[in-house]
């Protein structure tokens, strides 16, 4: 099927540089201690075929992995997004993977969500060749794709999310990076829009229980990742976060909060808040990786 291309980083330049007049586009830079690896299969439906691109550090260590989802409103949007992040967050000691995922005019929820878990079922599985530690993988996600990414993060082996696939492989992960997505569709600061009543099969009213289902919040609990949220300006975007940090305070889980408060909703894509962004990510990372006990 033709896929909907109304979302690109040019179009949102269009879109927020009358706002923000020195708002650029970060080139994607060569690292030499990067191999990048691109459209490789990782999933495959009857004929369709499901691809994700691969930055990896060439240090001979294992490293931790990080699993990026785009966004796009469930959609739009294209993984070639994460390709300048994924690029310099490799070049600091990690493994990037990048993914397609089925948007909603393919395939509605939970779909996507199942590609998601199933890539890093995928990624796990070839843990020797990307040279990745298993126990140490991160989800990361932009505006919907952040809705997605804290979705998985928050129901780690919950069979409820997850297809049956030929892998043994857990589809687990020990962090989540939220940047601007939404944590409870139904909230005072969330706005019901078109395109998540589109991607959940129908409007809250029509599918209320699917709504709760498909909002983290409803899932967080002890077992919750360590999250770092980076937002913009626009509050509706944070619609369950304090609600979300305030359970895993309960359960002493670290969660960080960085804002820009003078920022478009895809702050990631541009500089100046690109080089802030990345640097957030990479030192939260770190932290939750590489620090020595």
């Amino acid at each position: 099927m033709k896929k909907d291309t109304s979302y690109t980083v040019s179009s949102s330049f269009k879109k927020y540089k009358k706002y923000f007049s020195d708002i650029e586009i970060p080139k994607p830079q060569h690292y030499e201690n990067v191999n990048e690896i691109y459209d490789e299969v990782y999933k495959q439906i009857d004929e369709r075929k499901l691809h994700l691109d691969a930055f990896v550090n060439t240090d001979s260590l294992l490293k931790p992995a990080v699993v990026m989802v785009h966004g796009g409103g469930w959609k739009s949007g294209d993984k070639s997004h994460m390709k300048p992040m994924a690029q310099f967050i490799a070049s600091k000691g990690y493994a990037c993977f990048a993914l397609e995922y089925r948007l909603s005019d393919e395939a509605q929820y939970p779909e996507g969500v199942y590609d998601i878990k199933e890539a890093i079922q995928y990624i796990k599985s070839n843990a020797t060749r990307f040279r990745i530690d298993t126990t140490k993988v991160a989800i990361l996600g932009t505006s919907s794709g952040a809705q997605m990414a804290t979705l998985v993060g928050a129901t780690n082996n919950n069979s409820n999310f997850e297809e049956e696939t030929d892998y043994s492989t857990s589809t687990s992960v020990q962090a989540i990076v939220n940047l601007d997505g939404v944590i409870a569709f139904v909230h005072p600061k969330s706005s019901e829009g078109k395109m998540a009543a589109w991607w959940l099969g129908g409007t809250s009213k029509e599918k209320p229980e699917t709504w709760k289902q498909a909002s983290a919040l409803t899932h967080i609990d002890e077992n919750t990742p360590p999250t770092l949220f980076i937002s913009s300006q626009y509050e509706r975007f944070q619609a369950g976060r304090e609600e979300m940090i305030e359970i895993m305070n309960k359960h002493n889980i670290y969660s960080q909060v960085e804002n820009f408060p003078d920022s478009p909703h895809t702050f990631w894509l541009f500089n100046p808040w690109y080089k802030d962004t990345v640097n957030y990510i990479t030192i939260f990372l770190d932290n939750t990786f590489k620090k020595k006990p």
